[in-house]
């Protein structure tokens, strides 16, 4: 087939689903065209060494990258996002018919970022058969709405109604977005639930070095580690909380940054909690040896309805290496720990449930936790991993073509 894609992120910014979508699909002897910016993700600037320019395109074998320019304000703000969105959509109805206009199916990379590219090329390309892989999902009264954003927000959530409405077929990440999609105007029978999928690259069961092993263990107590963003999602608070109660005999350790880690730093030190500590972030490659150096790693969600049907990456990246999980969340996230076995669970924003689940890690022998480790890895090969979604979103592109060239006839 010929296979389009359209990212509003592609590598080398940290967008690993679509990029390796797009290499594994040409592995296969699809011919790839992916259309997307120019990287400036997470800072908002241009990376170094490039230059936004018209005409900007990479080929190997099977795949071509198209890149076109928008606008990189830097300053993270409602109107600076706005604009990026919509200057990337102008963009991409100036190259898309062109560069697209033959494609046998189109995958779009849905994030709010992508909404309005994704309506425009689909008017151009004439309903081209499109799979909409759908990551996340507003809330109707999210904070970060307020102001400059809401004016958005209606025009937005109309955009976004019309793509699942022309759609012939949309992935979720999980299967309670299923629900949030079809309220949102999708078909119900053409939605599909496939979970994301990590680096496997980098995230494999290994042994710790011992410089991991000195970063996260004090002692021969129980670790619980925390990597990725400290951010409002997470509520980590309430983790601060949980293992205040037990310093002698757990150690929660906090390997990243966020806009909340001023937050979560004071209250460990207004509650005394010595076994809370803080690890700068570090590079990806780091984070397998770190995995191996403590006991459990912590999947935290808020108790907020959108999140009920989220599944953080953290998830995909602990299983495959193998590591025991401790699940502070309610909805898919519990569901998929629970079903697999992989590690203890609770409801979310409840500390003292959370102390709970961390007293019985700790108290619970090495060999179990192993055995929960490779249960975990074993339900991440089956259900999670790259083969097995992009399996799935190749038998969805063969689909919706099959379904759009019969509708033609």
């Amino acid at each position: 087939m010929k296979i389009g894609i359209l990212s509003y992120h592609f590598p080398p910014e940290p967008a690993f689903i679509p990029g390796s979508l797009a290499e594994e699909l040409a592995a296969r002897g699809h011919e790839v065209r992916v259309l997307t910016g120019f990287p400036d993700y997470p800072g908002g600037h241009v990376y170094p060494g490039w230059r936004q320019r018209w005409r900007h395109q990479t080929h190997s074998e099977r795949l071509t990258v198209r890149r076109v320019p928008r606008y990189a304000g830097g300053d993270g703000s409602a109107k600076a996002r706005m604009a990026s969105w919509l200057s990337f959509a102008g963009s991409v109805a100036l190259t898309g018919r062109r560069y697209l206009g033959d494609v046998d199916a189109l995958y779009v990379f849905q994030l709010p970022a992508v909404t309005f590219a994704a309506a425009g090329l689909l008017r151009l390309l004439g309903r081209v058969p499109t799979v909409l892989h759908v990551q996340d999902v507003w809330p109707e009264e999210e904070p970060e709405r307020a102001g400059e954003a809401r004016r958005w927000s209606g025009r937005l959530d109309a955009t976004l109604r019309r793509i699942y409405q022309e759609a012939g077929a949309v992935a979720v990440t999980a299967p309670s977005m299923r629900d949030l999609v079809v309220a949102g105007g999708a078909d119900p029978d053409r939605v599909r639930v496939v979970l994301n999928w990590t680096d496997e690259r980098i995230f494999r069961p290994t042994e710790p070095s011992r410089a991991a092993r000195r970063l996260i263990r004090r002692d021969d107590r129980c670790v619980v580690m925390h990597a990725g963003t400290i951010g409002v999602r997470q509520g980590l608070e309430t983790a601060v909380r949980a293992a205040a109660t037990l310093d002698d005999r757990m150690d929660l350790v906090l390997v990243g940054s966020g806009a909340e880690e001023r937050r979560v730093r004071g209250l460990a030190a207004e509650l005394r909690a010595d076994n809370v500590r803080f690890v700068d972030r570090r590079s990806p490659l780091d984070m397998p040896e770190l995995y191996a150096a403590a006991d459990y790693q912590l999947v935290m969600l808020r108790d907020l309805p959108e999140l009920r049907g989220m599944v953080p990456g953290k998830l995909q990246a602990a299983l495959s290496c193998a590591a025991p999980v401790v699940a502070s969340a309610g909805g898919d996230t519990v569901a998929l720990v629970e079903r697999a076995r992989a590690g203890l669970s609770c409801p979310p924003e409840d500390w003292a449930a959370l102390a709970d689940r961390f007293w019985l890690a700790s108290a619970i022998p090495p060999p179990a936790r192993v055995d929960m480790g490779r249960r975990g890895r074993d339900a991440y090969l089956r259900e999670m991993s790259l083969r097995a979604g992009v399996d799935r979103i190749e038998g969805l592109l063969h689909e919706v073509s099959a379904r759009a060239a019969t509708t033609r006839r």
